[in-house]
């Protein structure tokens, strides 16, 4: 057995090995990694460079300031602004709980960026609302956790900008303004479906549409969303580095939680702030381990490999497409986000490349495709938020996801293979420059 082959055994084996046993994923890699440089023969000096190499990259400091704003938003009060900017816009509607839910999923997302986060702060809200206006609990919590995925295709995302660089050669602009129509497109299935589930099980409408309540609640809601305004205008219109906008987006949630919505004081602010430490932590990890992972995968011309196996299986692209989008889901399952972006990108990258397939385009797709693995057992956090809020236990609520799954499998397949959903707003601001 050639040299090269076997160490590919024995990186795919011992990283498989340790994710059987429950070994964290970073330290999967890791060793996964030392173990086939050291049947190789390379120096382990390569590792630790590596390591350091890969955080170097200035576009990754967008990361942490996008997780702090995030954190800031989610604990400074703005929840429950924009359930109630959300319930005068759409309450009037049939099913309009279920509508709120959507919208300010829709809205939140759209700030912190983060499915966890936005079940963690609107769920409790949501969930009560719903039930106290005789909705399904079971209902109530499955819809607040797909509308959840919203956040991590409406900007700011932080996943994308890991895409981005571990893609290469990808505008974060164009990934974030792609993510737009895709993520709005989303929350409309989600909202036909809740209309007509209204209908059937008889759900009541909260209110009458109040003008004036519309615009006194959007006008308190517009601080929080202000956030959007400045990463899209920062980054897509070439103002700013997708860097300097999430730091700039993270001065002003930090004004907007502490001194206009007051929901922080600032002796509070460093136990926000060590949570925003902790996510970012498990993510450094990821991405430091992850290039002297890639690395091992390029010597060894895994992505080579790869692309031809898929090739050879069908040269049609949208066979092919279909394959990594099962893919994507079948690993979603049973690892993390991050982790799934940092190891698979490089290697599918050719393919798609070879297929003429836009990496945005894709990136999007992705994004979408590993958020519902967030929704799924045995690893997904939204659902193991989900449970803990409404007290439902995880195979029941998971029972209970299966027609939003389809929803959602359906939006997958659209976005799939009508790409110009996705590329239509980059192709327009690529047109206007």
């Amino acid at each position: 057995m050639a040299t090269e082959t076997l160490a590919i055994l024995i990186l795919v084996f011992s990283f498989a090995i340790l994710m059987v046993l429950r070994v964290g994923v970073a330290f999967a890699m890791g060793i996964s990694t030392v173990v086939t440089m050291l049947y190789l023969g390379l120096p382990l000096g390569v590792v630790f460079q590596g390591m350091v190499s890969g955080t170097k990259v200035f576009t990754f400091m967008a990361v942490p300031f996008f997780i702090l704003a995030g954190e800031l938003m989610s604990a400074g009060g703005i929840s429950q602004r924009l359930i109630t900017m959300a319930n005068a816009l759409v309450g009037w509607m049939h099913g309009g709980a279920a509508m709120v839910n959507v919208v300010a999923s829709m809205f939140f997302g759209g700030i912190s960026g983060s499915a966890v986060a936005d079940t963690a702060s609107l769920g409790p809200i949501e969930i009560q609302m719903m039930t106290d206006q005789g909705y399904d609990k079971e209902f109530s919590t499955c819809l607040t956790m797909a509308s959840s995925v919203q956040g991590m295709l409406i900007p700011p995302s932080h996943n994308m900008v890991i895409y981005a660089v571990t893609a290469g050669s990808v505008s974060i602009g164009s990934l974030f303004m792609g993510g737009f129509i895709p993520g709005v497109f989303l929350g409309l299935a989600l909202m036909i479906y809740s209309y007509f589930v209204a209908r059937w099980k008889k759900y009541p409408v909260s209110e009458r549409f109040n003008l004036k309540n519309a615009v006194v609640s959007t006008y308190y809601g517009l601080w929080g969303l202000m956030t959007i305004v400045i990463i899209v205008v920062g980054v897509v219109g070439g103002v700013m580095t997708a860097t300097e906008s999430a730091a700039i987006a993270a001065l002003w949630a930090f004004i907007v939680s502490v001194f206009i919505y007051k929901g922080i004081t600032l002796r509070e602010f460093p136990r926000v702030a060590s949570r925003a430490i902790k996510t970012l932590s498990l993510i450094m990890v990821l991405i430091a381990v992850a290039y002297p992972f890639g690395w091992v995968i390029s010597y060894l011309g895994i992505p080579k490999l790869m692309a031809s196996f898929l090739l050879s299986l069908t040269s049609n692209k949208y066979v092919l497409l279909f394959l990594l989008n099962i893919l994507l889901l079948l690993l979603g399952m049973v690892m993390s986000m991050s982790s799934i972006i940092l190891i698979l990108t490089p290697i599918i990258v050719p393919v798609l490349e070879s297929l003429g397939v836009s990496l945005v385009h894709f990136g999007v797709v992705m994004i979408l495709n590993l958020g519902m693995g967030l929704l799924t057992p045995p690893v997904g956090g939204v659902l193991f938020i989900g449970s803990a809020i409404s007290g439902i236990k995880v195979g029941r609520l998971t029972r209970a996801m299966i027609p939003f799954y389809f929803v959602m499998f359906l939006v997958l397949m659209v976005i799939t293979y009508i790409p110009a959903i996705v590329t239509f707003l980059p192709d327009l601001l690529a047109q206007g420059r």
